[in-house]
């Protein structure tokens, strides 16, 4: 007789049954859901490798990286044919040499950020194609473009590189600093003048405070030779041939020296050297009421300050009329040796920066200009210029500049070393040294460096 099981065990054997029935359905699903994930890599993989990657070198770095890196991640996004891969450098000059180290071979990027002073020595690399090609070739129109930008870049009425980030230097001031001296916070100097009496005011109410900086900057002295018409070289600043000797005369060279002297003997001027950082500080601590620096530090200087910044225009001496300032910031320049599938996706983004709703991104979050005009309307812009309207004072002194050779900006490869000279002079002068020996050795070393560089080009 056979032994009937019992219920209890049958019960058991059911539970048993069905867990492995469940285990071995998740187990389907789990494979199901590795094969699905595997899927979703491959064809990821297999569309990043249909794109056409464009590297991009660039030198932007704190909120200007994170604002280009939106700019990209956009653009990426915005279309299937091409992934842009932008890569940090370095600093301006880092990036230049490292790009002279690679030119002409497969490590050289697609394209390359270069700052405005590097333009003669990327032309004269012979590795890089000029944009100018591509307007052509497409009948491209650059009219919509900031007729104060593009006139830098446009060089032998042809450009070899496409305008980026650009900004002027502008006079940042301490507007409750003014409101304790007794002082007009919305009247600022707009003279060299004007800004020795405003800092002797300054100085006067709060002893603690200096009134004015200037940082031993090259590129500032060009502006404020620039801001009375002056040249910074012959040959109409390298515009029409190459320059032989600086151009600009001794009286408009030595303005300067003397304006920064006579605040020296006044106490009233803070010597920062060199050092951007240490004068960015110092004003924002409070222990200096007024300094020059470049428009594209408005965001910082504007978000960092405990008290109200006001933002003008760029001083001139008061024997001449203003006559504004020279474009800075730097380009996107096309690298030759390229595949021609490779150079227009690179062209496509170049184009696409420039549209207003990307200017308009660019300019909020960053302070530079917007290289479209039109950007301005965009209503992110007027809500911020509304906000700030520190950003809008930025804008109309580039508008209102006016154009000629000087303000146009000079063009040469030793540029760089130029502003090594003026810097080694301005600190000389900073720290006891005479203006008349610091002036007339910086001009000599100035006019051997051109002339050493003209010679290594046979010229």
């Amino acid at each position: 007789m056979k032994k009937i099981l019992g219920l209890p065990f049958l019960m058991l054997m059911l539970v048993f049954v069905m867990a492995a029935c469940s285990s071995g359905e998740a187990a389907s699903q789990a494979e199901m859901g590795q094969g699905s994930s595997t899927n979703q890599e491959s064809e990821k993989k297999e569309e990043n490798k249909q794109k056409q990657v464009v590297t991009f070198w660039h030198s932007m770095g704190g909120k200007g990286q994170e604002a280009l890196n939106a700019i990209v991640e956009s653009y990426n996004s915005s279309q299937d044919a091409v992934q842009v891969k932008a890569e940090y450098q370095g600093k301006y000059d880092e990036s230049l040499a490292k790009f002279h180290s690679v030119a002409g071979t497969d490590s050289a990027p697609t394209m390359i950020q270069v700052f405005e002073i590097g333009t003669m020595s990327m032309i004269n690399s012979g590795f890089i194609k000029p944009i100018q090609e591509f307007i052509d070739a497409e009948g491209y129109d650059m009219g919509h473009l900031e007729e104060n930008i593009v006139n830098y870049y446009k060089i032998d009425d042809q450009f070899y590189s496409m305008p980026f980030n650009s900004s002027t230097p502008v006079m940042y001031y301490n507007k409750d600093a003014f409101k304790a001296a007794g002082l007009d916070p919305e009247a600022p100097p707009k003279t060299f003048e004007e800004v020795e009496e405003a800092s002797k005011a300054i100085v006067k109410s709060n002893p603690k405070m200096k009134g004015f900086a200037l940082q031993a900057y090259g590129w500032l002295f060009e502006q404020l030779l620039a801001n009375q018409g002056a040249l910074l070289m012959n040959n109409d600043n390298g515009r029409t041939d190459s320059p032989t000797k600086i151009g600009f005369t001794d009286d408009q060279g030595k303005s300067i020296f003397n304006w920064v002297k006579r605040m020296i003997d006044d106490k009233t001027f803070a010597n920062y050297g060199t050092n951007e950082d240490n004068m960015v500080a110092g004003f924002l601590a409070g222990d200096v009421s007024m300094f020059l620096q470049s428009s594209a530090s408005s965001r910082d200087v504007i978000d960092n300050a405990p008290f109200e910044v006001g933002i003008a225009y760029l001083p001139h001496p008061g024997s001449v009329e203003r006559q504004g300032v020279v474009i800075g910031g730097a380009s996107l320049w096309m690298v030759d040796d390229k595949s021609n599938e490779e150079q227009q996706a690179a062209w496509d983004f170049m184009k696409y920066v420039q549209s207003p709703a990307i200017q308009a991104q660019w300019h909020v979050g960053t302070g530079y200009f917007a290289i479209n005009p039109a950007a301005y309307d965009e209503q992110v812009v007027k809500d911020a210029h509304e906000k700030m309207p520190q950003l809008q004072v930025t804008v109309d002194q580039l508008q209102s500049t006016k154009s000629s050779y000087a303000t146009q900006g000079a063009v040469m490869d030793m540029i760089p070393e130029e502003r090594k000279i003026i810097e080694t002079a301005l600190e000389t002068v900073y720290n006891g040294g005479d203006v008349d020996e610091a002036y007339n050795t910086a001009v000599k070393q100035l006019n051997s460096a051109i002339e050493q560089a003209n010679a290594a080009r046979g010229k």
